[in-house]
């Protein structure tokens, strides 16, 4: 028996042994052969210097290396020159020069995310979708994307022609001008006299100031008549993450907004709500469309979740990876994916996007006229009047002048509206058929 154990243990240490030098033999390999990689990368760097058809620079060989190296992993990692490492962090304070639009890499072409509200894009009419296959007549093919987004950037005042490809139609091109653009993130308006509309065009810098004091300043004007409130994000690219998280937070009681998940369980981050909604319960529909990404869909998913709001429109774009911005001193920074976005249920945004809870597509609104087919009581012969005829008269032409002057043409936002009204009056005390026979 002794034997038996002493021939065991020997037999362990040995079967450790030789594992554990198969493991440093393995390392030893890896390590060579990174070595050998790095001497590889830099034979190729000296021979394209030497052999090239035109000089070239090594710092414009380095750097071209590099952005390759991460742009090969996923669309949204690169390297930023001090130019666009620039750009990028004025596009986040809300003022940049260019067309206005977000873009991303799609099959070697560079497809439209969205186009930012009022600016030279915009007002082009481009669409998000839309795919650019040349830019002033050169093909983006080849290109990557800090490349074809240097292209479209330009001294202001300047016009650069893209090529468009959109479904259904046939290729056409558009001239823009370009322009520094200052973005109005936030916009507010009161709708219907009782709904307030919030449009958020990205997640910039103080949205969650500016939503706070547009909200306050509709319950101080409207009281007890505010029925709720419509907050659009469509085309919204998206933009800083604790905006997303605070914007969120303003319509929530408690729980978890978001969290973010890396290939290290440790390093999981969760966002979660403080006290106090600032609705105090009101009806909330959020619109969205494919051209809402990111911080927008942060935002769609963490109220849909809580069952905080009706999500209304077309199912989101579906970037729910992390982008982690390291500055590299003189030479710009490095962007790179470092985490996944998941709502509080655990869904993951990415590539999925949020799926509305209610599904409606852009449509045109059209009144149809009955050309005096139909008959109303008071067209009826002998019919008795109302006592009130002359006053509801005058309230009638009142209705009909308001009505046309607030007339919306945005099918989508229609039917927020009559949404948000439709909750409001479940929630004080109508049932689902008194709603109903309200409607129609």
């Amino acid at each position: 028996m002794l034997k038996k154990i002493v021939l065991m243990s020997l037999v362990f240490v040995l079967s450790t042994t030789i594992a554990q030098a198969k493991s440093e033999q393995k390392k030893v390999e890896e390590d060579v052969n990174t070595y050998e990689l790095l001497n590889l990368f830099g034979e190729v760097m000296e021979r394209a210097k030497l052999s090239y058809v035109e000089e070239i620079s090594d710092k414009k060989l380095i750097e071209s290396a590099i952005n390759g190296m991460l742009t090969s992993l996923d669309p949204h990692s690169s390297y930023l020159d001090a130019e666009s490492f620039k750009y990028m962090s004025e596009q986040t304070k809300g003022k940049f020069g260019g067309l206005g639009i977000e873009v991303t890499m799609d099959n070697g072409l560079v497809k439209v995310v969205s186009p930012i509200d009022d600016t030279p894009a915009f007002k082009a009419g481009i669409k998000a979708g839309d795919y650019i296959t040349h830019i002033d007549d050169e093909t983006v093919i080849g290109l990557n994307l800090n490349e074809a987004v240097s292209k479209m950037r330009g001294k202001i005042g300047t016009k650069v022609k893209l090529s468009i490809r959109r479904a259904n139609e046939k290729p056409f091109d558009v001239t823009i001008k370009r322009q520094e653009i200052k973005i109005q993130s936030v916009k507010t308006e009161i709708k219907n006299d009782d709904v307030l509309y919030i449009r958020i065009s990205s997640f910039a810098e103080e949205n969650d100031e500016n939503i706070t004091k547009a909200v306050n300043e509709a319950k101080k004007k409207l009281g007890d008549k505010l029925k709720g409130v419509v907050i659009d994000v469509r085309n919204n690219p998206g933009g800083l993450l604790d905006q997303a998280v605070n914007v969120s937070d303003l319509f929530l009681e408690k729980g978890e907004i978001v969290s973010t998940r890396s290939r290290n369980e440790e390093d999981t981050v969760k966002f979660t709500a403080q006290e106090g909604d600032i609705l105090n319960g009101l009806p909330i529909v959020v619109i969205i469309n494919e051209g809402s990404a990111s911080a927008s869909e942060i935002l769609a998913g963490a109220l849909q979740d809580h069952h905080r709001a009706v999500i209304l429109g077309e199912k989101s774009f579906g970037k729910g990876s992390v982008q982690t911005v390291v500055p590299l001193g003189n030479y710009g920074a490095m962007r790179i994916t470092t985490a996944r976005y998941y709502t509080p249920s655990g869904r993951s945004i990415q590539a999925k996007g949020i799926e509305p809870d209610i599904v409606v597509k852009p449509a045109k609104l059209e009144l149809l006229e009955s050309y005096g087919l139909t008959l109303t009581e008071s067209e009826l012969s002998g019919a008795l009047k109302n006592e009130n005829e002359d006053e509801d008269k005058k309230s009638k032409t009142k209705d009909d002048k308001d009505k046309k002057e607030n007339q919306i043409e945005d099918y989508q936002l229609l039917r927020a509206l009559d949404l948000v009204k439709a909750l409001s009056l479940y929630k004080n005390g109508l049932s689902a058929t008194s709603i109903k026979s309200v409607e129609q």
